[in-house]
């Protein structure tokens, strides 16, 4: 599979966003409402499980979707990178820092994620605007019947706060739609553009309309970050779609200026997991007295050495484990054609 940069570039985006989500300071200025921090809540998170639909988009075909036992071979590749994710995931969890892990619902989506690898484009973004519709209120009232019971892994990530798989796999279904469509297509960048600012419109302003002049309830109309309403979901896609779009844009006409921010995207796993384990061992001030100082430290040093590992080694480690125990578990043979049955069966 070849890498497109503008995807690294917006994933690279997205991991510094969440990181800047953990340990940026809050600024709390007027424009935009709630300060410039503001902006990295919520929605790089947001663009990181996008991006995370895409990829199976483009692990099972791209436009063109795997079929036979290349489908086969497809789905065991994402099996085996949920289980992964999801271990890694609650290990990080266990560090007990003051950062809500995403990886063990980025795992179960990644497994929900094979169910939807033969979907067309049409029924990936119906479906999504269903979810988007309907995982609010029913996350909302399955979290509320359960208040009283004891909390397990699977009620937390299926229904928990931050990230919900019932709501967020909207994001997920919505990223492979993305990873169907021809990413080097100029008209369909333009495009998809134009629908991320309609939608942030429609997210936001619905918001605004929902709560103001109908007055219906914040747990429902609201947009604020981790909220995941209707109108959080609706702008989030907006946001993704427009940094996806201008992402693909500028990687093409600037690679060589970009390229350290696209190696953070290609060590996305090892580049998010580290910083939860510096976390942990500078203590939880860093994340509750966060400072420019140590927030510019951690942007930097992490754009510094995944471009250096990315331009000496290559694949990072954690992505290499990926890559390599994924592949391997899905090592099986290809498809025989009925009229060369008698022919022996070669391995790639």
């Amino acid at each position: 599979m070849r890498r497109i940069m503008g995807i690294d570039v917006a994933r690279g985006l997205a991991v510094l966003g969440m990181m800047t989500a953990h340990v940026g300071p809050d600024d709390h200025g007027p424009i935009p409402p709630g300060g410039f921090a503001q902006l990295a809540d919520g929605r790089p998170a947001a663009l990181f499980v996008v991006l995370a639909g895409l990829s199976l988009a483009l692990l099972s075909g791209s436009t063109d979707p795997v079929t036979g036992t290349r489908l086969v071979q497809a789905r065991v590749r994402i099996l085996v990178r949920a289980l992964l994710l999801f271990g890694l995931g609650e290990l990080l969890v266990i560090l007990a820092t003051p950062v809500v892990v995403i990886l063990p619902t980025y795992g179960l989506l990644f497994a929900l994620g094979c169910v939807a690898l033969r979907w067309s484009r049409a029924a990936l973004l119906t479906a999504a605007g269903v979810v988007a519709v309907v995982g609010p209120p029913l996350g909302q009232t399955i979290a509320a019947g359960l208040e009283d019971a004891r909390p397990t892994v699977l009620t937390e990530i299926t229904v928990g706060h931050y990230y919900p798989a019932i709501v967020w796999t909207a994001y997920l279904l919505a990223g492979l739609a993305i990873g169907r469509s021809d990413l080097r297509s100029p008209r369909l960048r333009g495009l998809g553009a134009l629908a991320g600012v309609g939608l942030v419109i429609l997210g936001h302003g619905g918001s605004w309309v929902a709560l103001h002049l109908f007055g219906w309830p914040a747990a429902l109309a609201t947009a604020e970050p981790h909220s995941s309403t209707t109108f959080e979901v609706v702008g989030n896609v907006g946001v993704a779609l427009l940094v996806i779009s201008g992402c693909l844009v500028v990687a093409d006409r600037w690679p060589r200026v970009l390229a350290p921010l696209a190696a953070v995207g290609s060590l996305a796993l090892t580049a998010y997991t580290l910083h939860i384990v510096v976390i942990a061992a500078r203590g939880r001030g860093v994340v509750y007295d966060a400072t420019v100082e140590v927030w510019l430290a951690f942007i930097l040093t992490t754009i510094g050495l995944c471009w250096l590992w990315a331009v000496s080694v290559g694949r990072g480690p954690f992505e290499w484990v990926l890559h390599r125990v994924s592949t391997r578990a899905a090592d099986i043979a290809p498809d025989v054609l009925p009229e060369r049955a008698e022919a022996p069966v070669s391995r790639d």
